[in-house]
């Protein structure tokens, strides 16, 4: 988006099923996304804030489940997200020595919002997400500030810029520059367009392991450069899914364990130090912090019908963490380390 040239521009078409309006994750109604980017000499890193729906989320939360396939993270709110299947704040990614600056970010946005938190009511759960963006940031100048919080959460909007921006400016992924990337897909049910949407964060696996459609782009890769250093898979990813489909904690639960498919696609076997986490939720069903009902009615998806959800999460995480790739910049960080952009080599690849 934001006039990126993405992975299907160079002619790559993840899977079958098609995508949305935007190919996005806010294709589906109400979720805005934003960024802060710091990018400055040896500091590459930022913050990226995903918006569920435009409301009040605290008021009005969204349904939700959480899938932990290696727990190699810091990751903030996954607890609460998997006891009572809901979010009530803005999901916020950043690096991995932030998350307590981003977790006071999200406290103050929400807080401002709701006077009655911690008087006449609960408190609330902020969900942060981080990678370690190390190698490239000079990390422990911890140079995110509440601030850039509320920023990137006021900045969020539909359209946004993938790769190397917010929390994605400092990231590598499969032996080149990682970051933001984000994909959707429709699915036909009951003679209705639905979107299923993916957000991810890169930096994860070894560069060599690297695919593209099915073909060992790594390996090209890596005989077109003359010098290359391999540490093993160290990094992490946060894959974020979200859809206005009716779906249950159960069934988002379920939905979320498919992001393992599209994230094996790209060449990832989950390594041991690799911190690699899931978030989904749906809009269909809003849950009032102020219910008056003992009883509430909600709609769900047949089972039976489920098949499509899972095919579309993992098409589009696949797609995702491609355009994470392609839409990220050839980026020298801290100590004169380096990560090209899939960009410089995508040519001689497809």
């Amino acid at each position: 988006m934001k006039n990126q040239k993405r992975i299907r521009d160079y002619g790559v078409s993840i899977g079958r099923m098609l995508p949305g309006k935007l190919n996005s994750i806010t294709d589906v109604d109400g979720i805005k996304v934003g960024h802060i980017t710091l990018n400055s000499g040896e500091i590459k890193t930022g913050v990226t804030a995903l918006l569920p729906h435009s409301g009040n989320l605290f008021k009005e939360k969204v349904m939700a489940s959480s899938y932990v396939i290696n727990g190699f993270g810091k990751s903030m709110g996954l607890i609460q997200i998997d006891e009572l299947g809901t979010i009530e704040s803005p999901i916020v990614l950043t690096n991995t020595l932030s998350i307590g600056t981003a977790f006071d970010g999200v406290l103050d946005y929400i807080l401002e919002e709701n006077q009655d938190i911690g008087t006449t009511t609960g408190t609330i759960n902020p969900i942060v997400c981080e990678c370690n963006d190390g190698y490239l940031n000079s990390i422990r100048k911890r140079v995110v500030e509440k601030s850039h919080v509320l920023e990137a959460i006021k900045k969020a909007d539909v359209e946004f810029e993938e790769g190397s921006v917010g929390a994605g400016t400092g990231m590598c992924c499969l032996g080149v520059k990682g970051g933001i990337g984000t994909a959707s897909r429709v699915i036909p049910l009951d003679n209705k367009k639905y979107i299923l949407g993916s957000l991810v964060l890169s930096n994860f696996g070894i560069g060599e392991e690297l695919l593209i459609n099915g073909i060992k782009a790594g390996e090209k890769i890596k005989s077109l450069l003359s010098k290359r250093s391999e540490e093993g898979d160290k990094g992490s990813i946060i894959m974020i899914i979200a859809t206005d489909i009716p779906l249950s904690e159960r069934q988002l639960k379920r939905v979320c364990k498919r992001a393992v498919v599209g994230l094996s696609r790209t060449g990832s076997f989950i390594g041991n130090g690799s911190g690699d986490i899931v978030i989904g939720f749906s809009t269909a069903n809003k849950v009032s912090h102020y219910e008056e009902n003992a009883i509430c009615d909600m709609k769900i998806l047949s089972d039976n019908k489920i098949d499509l959800v899972f095919n579309a999460a993992a098409e589009s995480i696949e797609e995702a963490i491609l355009n994470s790739l392609i839409c990220a910049d050839t980026t020298l960080g801290r100590n004169e380390h380096m990560r090209y952009s899939l960009k410089e080599f995508i040519e001689h690849l497809i």
